[in-house]
C-alpha cells in the first residue's frame, strides 16, 4: 500500500501532465476544446482514470473521446517518464459530466421551491381543523381546587415544604 499522500500528488501530476500535453503536443483535428478536471490513481499506482469536458454537443463529445484514445499511448509513456515509477500507469478517460449533474440538481431545487411557494400559499389562507383549544378542560374542578388551597394550611401527605 502507498500512502494516501503520495497518491494524491501523483494523481495531481497526472492532472497536469495530460492536460500539458493534450494542449501542446496532441495535433488532433478531433480533438475539441477539452479540459482535464481530475485525475484519480489507485493505491497500487498502476491505474489512473483521468476525467475530462468537451465544450460541444455530443459529437464533439465522441471526437474527443476517440482522440484521446488514439493518443493513449503517448499519454502514457509521457506520464510514466515524468512520474518515474517503474511501471507506467494505464490512462482510462472518461467524460466528466459534471455540468449535466449540476443542471439537473437545480431543476430539482427550483422544483422543490415551487412545491414550497405552493405549501406556504395553501398554508396562508388555510385554518385548524379541529377548536382552538382541542382539550377538554373542565373549568369548575379547576376554581375548586384553588378554592381549597387557599384556606389549607396544613401539610398534605406528599407536600414538601
Amino acid at each position: 500500500m502507498s500512502d494516501p499522500a503520495k497518491v494524491r500528488r501523483h494523481a495531481e501530476r497526472i492532472r497536469e501532465l495530460v492536460a500539458s500535453v493534450v494542449r501542446s503536443q496532441i495535433k488532433d483535428p478531433r480533438l475539441g476544446m477539452i479540459t482535464i478536471t481530475d485525475a484519480r490513481i489507485t493505491a497500487d499506482l498502476r491505474d489512473a482514470t483521468v476525467f475530462y469536458t468537451v465544450l460541444g454537443d455530443a459529437a464533439a463529445q465522441a471526437s474527443t473521446a476517440a482522440a484521446l484514445e488514439s493518443a493513449k499511448g503517448m499519454l502514457r509513456s509521457t506520464v510514466g517518464k515524468a512520474l518515474g515509477l517503474r511501471h507506467s500507469p494505464t490512462l482510462t478517460f472518461v467524460l466528466d459530466d459534471v455540468q449535466d449533474q449540476v443542471k439537473h440538481i437545480d431543476d430539482l431545487l427550483a422544483a422543490a421551491r415551487t412545491a414550497d411557494a405552493e405549501v406556504q400559499r395553501l398554508a396562508a389562507t388555510s385554518s385548524y381543523a379541529g377548536d382552538a383549544q382541542p382539550y377538554r378542560v373542565e373549568e369548575d374542578d379547576d376554581e375548586d381546587a384553588s378554592a381549597d388551597d387557599e384556606g389549607d394550611d396544613e401539610p398534605r401527605a406528599g407536600d414538601r415544604r
